[in-house]
């Protein structure tokens, strides 16, 4: 009895192993054995929810230009303490100093931002 248990646990021992060798992602096949957040154990199958970066890009991609990335386009150029000014569906309007100056930056609400005036 013992000598059967022993080889049923080795056989799933060496299962398992076998399971952990298996390309993950290609074949949407997981081995869990948990951890602090999820203290489940088990074999899953089908999506994990990791998504690509081309994926994730896509779905997040916008067609004209966020305050955020006008912000953050005014902060590459130069200007210090930066902040929206306007915005309306054809241009974003930010104001920061330079040198001492206070600069307004307009972007076009386009891809990519570009400046229309400065």
């Amino acid at each position: 009895m013992f000598s059967t248990i022993k080889t049923a646990a080795l056989s799933a021992l060496v299962g398992l192993g076998t399971l952990t060798a298996i390309p993950a992602h290609a074949d949407s096949l997981y081995l869990g054995f948990g951890n602090n957040n999820d203290p489940r154990f088990g074999v899953y199958t089908g999506d994990d929810g990791y998504r690509h970066r081309r994926d994730e890009r896509r779905d997040g991609w916008r067609r004209g230009c966020s305050p955020d990335r006008a912000l953050d386009k005014a902060e590459r150029m130069g200007l210090h303490r930066v902040r929206i000014v306007d915005v309306n569906r054809r241009v974003v309007k930010v104001m920061g100093r330079q040198d001492g100056d206070r600069v307004v930056v307009v972007f076009a609400n386009e891809r990519g931002c570009p400046v229309i005036y400065r």
